[in-house]
């Protein structure tokens, strides 16, 4: 079993590991981290933590998720299961709508799908819950109705949102900027924001069960706001939708076994390139090397254009996952790895507003990943409900053939990815990386971190990041060395500094002691008792 050194903190602005071996729960917004420990104390398990703080930060982090949004989990009770929550796309919505478009256009009813938030809370707390489902959704009630003050990310977040949705004109946009930009502006970092029709709405799902979300009342009304404005759900596009169980897939990496969600989602990518990687002695070369970045970006390039080429709904691909996971294939791409950078096509994917969290206790491990997509998501929000619509069908693709082409009953091509580890049979623990593309890059290096470094949880999330663009375009942390930016420069990487690198979680266990951390590029806290 791999051992994780928790005195080492290399960089200078690192916290320290929060252990315990009761429980843990981590999240990006303290107040939603709390509503987990909440749960906990009262008796609940990791799932009720874990589903409690999901409903929370659709509430206190609504910049990046919400109730209409999707979800995904991995879940370890003994083995590991995997749930998929996301939606299809409208059974009215075709490409015939589509046409003479680039892309689906991101603030529309065109890239609205069915939300599966709802029904993945659902159903994992009908499978492993201990408390009252109603339960879970008081601390997200008690915030919405009584207000909190906005933490500084996602204040910023908010203000760096205005340019996108005040501009918005139509009936459809209306609901939305008056609930989230009351005034016509963001509230700043400290002011209480609140919003009694979150509340409620939080109130419905949770004593129906979440039936009303999908058979009910709020069904309806989102139905019929979609009639009135030119959306395309139906009823029946909210009934006929349900979370799936699904296998999740894997990869060894030196003794390690890496677990993602199978497609529609993108973690494929990430593992894609960790068996490139694994015929790479990364070990051998510092971590803080222009030859340990170059290493990683190029295979993370290669990854990109299969995933992007292949991934879809897996009823629509024209290759299993087991093929794109072959590691003969993967001998084949290392190969095409130079000294110097290469160029591919472009992921030509948006950046993503997500929201992870992880949970855990003596007997169960939640890894969860929550997102309205495109920051707040479409801009339509159902009057009187807090309901934001997620823009998920933007991550169809609008070209005749291509397996991710858009048409109706059929789920995108999904970004968000919670991630799992175990060895031997064992499990090691859950992270998470939020951001769209900047996810199956963070978990390449998180599991690099953790495997070739020997980096603590926390340390692994403070390590400065890289991120691929596209061609040989690539981003660089403000913190990376000076030096390191000049020898990716000489090997023909077009380097910038600066921008979105994703912000993530991490629960592992060694030797009965949970080690559990957040990222440092969001509000979050973690705590373990």
């Amino acid at each position: 079993m791999i051992s994780f050194d928790l005195t080492d903190y290399p960089y200078p602005s690192s916290r320290r590991v929060v252990l315990g071996q009761r429980g843990a729960v981590a999240t990006s917004q303290p107040l939603a981290t709390l509503a987990g420990m909440e749960m906990l104390l009262a008796g609940g398990n990791a799932v009720d933590a874990a589903v409690a703080m999901a409903i929370a930060l659709t509430v206190v982090e609504p910049t990046s998720n919400g109730i209409g949004g999707d979800a995904f989990a991995l879940v370890w009770d003994g083995q590991l299961h995997g749930l998929n929550g996301s939606g299809r796309s409208p059974k009215a919505l075709t490409l015939e709508q589509c046409a003479n478009l680039q892309q689906i256009p991101d603030r529309s009813w065109l890239s609205v799908t069915v939300p599966g938030a709802v029904s993945a809370w659902q159903t994992l707390w009908q499978r492993w819950g201990q408390l009252p489902f109603e339960q879970l959704f008081a601390p997200a009630i008690r915030y919405a109705e009584a207000g909190y003050p906005v933490s500084p990310e996602t204040a910023i977040a908010w203000k760096r949102s205005e340019s996108r949705y005040l501009p918005l004109q139509g009936a459809e946009f209306q609901p939305f900027k008056s609930v989230f930009f009351p005034g016509d502006r963001a509230p700043s970092v400290g002011e209480i924001w609140r919003s009694p029709a979150h509340a409620a709405t939080l109130q419905a799902i949770a004593q129906s069960g979440g039936e009303s979300f999908y058979r009910g009342e709020l069904a309806a009304q989102i139905v019929d706001f979609a009639a009135a404005t030119g959306g395309y759900l139906t009823l029946a596009d909210l009934a006929h939708h349900q979370a799936d169980w699904v296998e999740p897939i894997s990869t060894h990496y030196r003794g390690v076994t890496i677990w993602e969600i199978p497609p529609n989602g993108q973690g494929i990518a990430a593992l894609m390139a960790l068996n490139i990687l694994e015929g790479i002695d990364l070990g051998g070369y510092p971590r803080e090397s222009v030859d340990s970045y170059h290493w990683q970006i190029e295979a993370m390039k290669l990854a990109f254009a299969d995933a992007y080429r292949y991934v879809a709904d897996p009823h629509h691909m024209e290759l299993s996952h087991d093929d794109l996971l072959s590691q003969r294939y993967a001998v084949d791409r290392r190969q095409l790895i130079q000294p110097t950078a290469l160029s591919l096509a472009q992921p030509g994917l948006p950046n993503g507003g997500t929201v992870y969290l992880t949970a855990a206790d003596p007997d169960l491990m939640v890894s969860f990943i929550q997102s309205n997509y495109e920051g707040f998501g479409s801009g339509i929000l159902v009057p009187e409900t807090g309901i934001a619509l997620h823009n998920r069908a933007t991550g169809f693709s609008v070209e005749a053939g291509h397996p991710n082409q858009i048409a109706p009953g059929k789920r995108p091509f999904h970004t968000i990815i919670p991630g799992f580890l175990t060895q031997d049979g064992q499990p090691l623990g859950t992270f998470g990386v939020m951001g769209a593309p900047m996810q199956p890059q963070g978990h390449v290096q998180m599991v690099v971190n953790l495997v070739d470094y020997g980096m603590n949880p926390q340390a692994a999330l403070d390590a400065p990041r890289w991120r691929f663009l596209e061609q040989n375009r690539i981003l660089l942390e403000r913190s990376v060395a000076q030096s390191i930016a000049d020898g990716l420069t000489e090997r023909q990487h077009l380097v910038r500094r600066g921008g979105f690198f994703g912000r993530g979680q991490m629960i592992l266990r060694q030797h009965g002691v949970l080690m559990a951390a957040s990222e440092p590029r969001a509000d979050g806290l973690a705590i373990a008792w």
